[in-house]
């Protein structure tokens, strides 16, 4: 459904018996004309009998929810089935979540369509989303009410919905919603009803239950892409070239196939790709999602096409991207543009070329090339005929990898069947969907047979979708107070794709944006290279905050002012969240108490995923409590977050979610970078790449709520947390040695003091 075209007068109801139980769900009333009033509506069982696609109600009270969201590790399903939970009044043991069809979703002409990104794994509060859900909740109510005072003959005002109970409160008679789903089945609302307001609920916000899949998960039941098991699968190990954008030379096939267990060799190339038969009908970020040249054995087993790979013979013809001898080349070559004319400004006020007396801070600040390092290497399962594509893959975007899907097998929509399974990590890894492009390729070459393919965590790093490397030269002329008069920036984004060269944490913070500095100049420019860049928890955002609120705290330190009451002046004009969160996170964090040499405190606050909206996002603030000894080893003790997303649905999901974030943001500062040679990437596994791990010390992560402004919003914390971590590390390192941080990561800098 769209946000602009439906309203709640708009939706019509749908409804089937489905097993002596009821199926429900809400779409607009276009979408059933165009599917026919006649029969059941098309899904992907012809023998099945429901009707709707998202609430199953079943006999013994079980409460089924098909979403539409991917879960990615962070309980996006499960805060799917709390929203509609508030309404249902459904008791919450009993509730299970599913997949949704996304093929059903074409064929039923958007039934799951809600929100931004429907299909995304995340967002589980999205205004519109999560209204959606609602009123799915309290129209599946409503009609259980009403078939229960049908049964009684009593007025429906008498019965109450409680715990999957409906409760005649006069007689105190009782029957459970699986006793009267079949009746409801048959009821027709005159109109759909009012939802409670935020005020009336009475689980959203209130209860804070475990993701609904952990029994799954610890029992080993949860089917991951990597664990899908098809009739007569067979598995393929792939090589694509070490230089992104290069070429398959030549291969000797004819010297692996009378191995053990080898059926055969294919080639994936980017010309071979059908294209999709939908006019107009396109993938995001396709540039990125193209195939890569690349080779594959196919066998018996994993380790047959591995072992049988690795002994084929392969030449490459690596192209112009190994003209690039190391990433310091790279860099140097993005450094340079910031002395070029050029570069679209995205940010300007008043007129910075007129300021200049005054004393000035400068410098260059940059992060790296960086991994997303998930947990599940890549996988998939296809099984490509003339008849019809069905592929089984762990996705961030299930939309995305439907379109991907049938444009790489160029068949009609109706005939792509795609299962979403859980997901070992994501990170962003797994949005643009080029994973389930190769899957495709490779059993389109061995048509009939489901193909398992599985990149090796070799491959993985060297076929990856980089966090996007940004250089950005700042210069700050400062008044007689202290504060930044003028303030010029310039970043530099290092790669191909304009998706992933967002201004988000840069041109749109309150420092620059709400006129308490008088001139401001923020401009962009880009390096195109070969190695494709891609999202990366937060894309760009968690290098932006780094780089601006390092340099932030460089100007407090050259003009003699607390970090914290710099930063307070400089959002004083701008929402009350953001003074409010970085006096939280300092006064928890016990700012300004006195500390032993060599540790220090510092602050970084930021805002995804735009700081120029009015009470809009996620405003975050982290307070890091760092001790480095002389000889420079780093303890980061304690990191204190508190933060505005307006309120809260599930204050542990929410817990878990900074907490996660701040790891994963402390670990991409310490010890995350990717180098190059001749166009490779160097770093091809963990023993190379280091990352924290769970024997390592980690600090104490505090997450404090009391920030929340109670403003009617439910924003976005996945991402949030990564932004302020890395340059909080940073600002307290400096306070601790007096040495300034401008680059991550911290590992390639000498910390060591006297």
């Amino acid at each position: 459904m769209t946000q602009q075209t439906v309203d709640r007068r708009q939706f019509i109801v749908s409804v089937a018996l489905a097993a002596g139980g009821m199926a429900l769900g809400i779409v607009p009333a276009a979408a059933r004309e165009r599917a026919g009033a006649q029969g059941p509506w098309a899904t992907d069982d012809p023998g099945a009998t429901e009707l709707s696609p998202w609430i199953e109600i079943a006999r013994d009270n079980t409460v089924t929810f098909l979403v539409p969201t991917p879960e990615i590790g962070n309980g996006a399903m499960t805060q799917a089935a709390m929203n509609i939970t508030e309404e249902l009044a459904c008791d919450w043991s009993r509730v299970k979540v599913e997949f949704c069809s996304i093929r059903r979703n074409y064929m039923e002409h958007g039934v799951y369509d809600s929100g931004f990104l429907p299909f995304f794994g995340g967002h589980g509060t999205d205004k519109v989303r999560m209204h959606h859900e609602l009123q799915l909740g309290a129209s599946a109510r409503e009609r259980l009410r009403t078939a229960a005072a049908q049964h009684w003959g009593v007025p429906l005002a008498t019965i109450e919905a409680k715990d999957s109970l409906l409760t005649h409160t006069p007689t105190g008679r009782r029957l459970t919603y699986g006793e009267v789903a079949t009746a409801a089945a048959k009821v027709r609302l005159a109109s759909e009803p009012k939802l409670k307001s935020p005020d009336q609920w009475t689980f959203l916000g209130k209860a804070s239950p475990s993701k609904l899949n952990i029994p799954q998960i610890v029992t080993g039941k949860a089917v991951y892409g990597i664990d899908v098991q098809v009739p007569g699968m067979v598995y393929a190990a792939l090589k694509q070239s070490p230089v992104q954008g290069g070429k398959l030379k030549s291969h000797k096939p004819e010297a692996v196939l009378g191995m053990p267990g080898v059926r055969a060799v294919v080639v994936i190339d980017r010309e071979k790709t059908p294209g999709t038969p939908v006019p107009g009908k396109a993938t995001w970020g396709y540039s990125t999602n193209q195939l890569q040249s690349g080779v594959a054995v196919i066998a018996d087993h994993y380790w047959q096409a591995k072992t049988a790979l690795d002994a084929l013979p392969v030449e490459w013809d690596a192209g112009p991207g190994a003209k690039w001898d190391t990433v310091e080349q790279i860099y140097g070559a993005a450094r340079a543009l910031h002395d070029r004319p050029g570069g679209k400004v995205l940010r300007e006020s008043g007129n910075v070329d007129s300021v200049t007396d005054g004393r000035t801070v400068q410098g260059t600040y940059s992060t790296p090339y960086c991994e997303n390092a998930a947990m599940e290497p890549l996988n998939g399962t296809a099984v490509v005929t003339k008849d019809g594509a069905e592929i089984w893959c762990p996705t961030q975007d299930l939309l995305q990898a439907y379109w991907v899907a049938i444009d790489e097998s160029g068949m009609r929509p109706e005939k792509v069947r795609l299962h979403e399974c859980y997901v070992g990590g994501a990170y962003g890894r797994r949005t643009q969907a080029d994973d389930v492009r190769v899957v495709i390729a490779i059993a389109r070459e061995y048509p009939g047979v489901a193909v398992k393919t599985i990149w090796s965590r070799e491959e993985c790093f060297q076929q990856g979708r980089y966090r996007t490397p940004i250089t950005t030269q700042f210069k700050a002329v400062l008044d007689e107070r202290g504060y930044p008069r003028a303030v010029t920036g310039k970043a530099v984004f290092v790669g191909t794709h304009p998706l992933f060269q967002l201004p988000l944490g840069y041109s749109d913070v309150p420092y620059f944006t709400s006129g308490i500095i008088p001139n401001v100049r923020l401009s962009a420019a880009s390096l195109p290279v070969n190695i494709l860049d891609g999202a990366f928890r937060g894309p760009c955002y968690n290098s932006h905050a780094f780089l601006v609120e390092t340099f932030i705290d460089e100007c407090a330190a050259a003009a003699g002012i607390d970090p914290l009451e710099y930063r307070l002046h400089l959002v004083s004009r701008w929402d009350k969240s953001w003074g409010d969160c970085l006096r939280v996170a300092a006064e928890k964090a016990a700012w300004g108490r006195p500390l032993p040499p060599g540790e220090g405190r510092g602050i970084a606050i930021t805002s995804w995923p735009n700081g120029a909206i009015h009470n809009f996002g996620t405003i975050i603030c982290a307070v890091a409590h760092v001790k480095v000894t002389r000889r420079g080893e780093l303890e980061v003790k304690q990191l204190d977050y508190a933060f505005d997303c307006g309120r809260v649905a599930n204050h542990d999901a929410v817990r878990a979610q900074i907490q996660g974030g701040a790891i994963f943001g402390m670990n991409v500062a310490l010890n995350e970078q990717l180098t190059v040679k001749a166009g490779e990437i160097v770093e091809r596994n963990f023993d190379h790449y280091p990352m924290l791990r769970l024997g390592d010390k980690l600090p104490q992560v505090n997450v404090h709520f009391d920030a929340l402004s109670g403003y009617k919003r439910w924003d976005i914390i996945g991402e949030s947390p990564v932004g302020p971590v890395g340059p909080a590390i940073g600002n307290a390192i400096f306070r601790a040695t007096g040495k300034r941080l401008r680059t991550t990561p911290f590992r390639d800098h000498d910390l060591s003091w006297t």
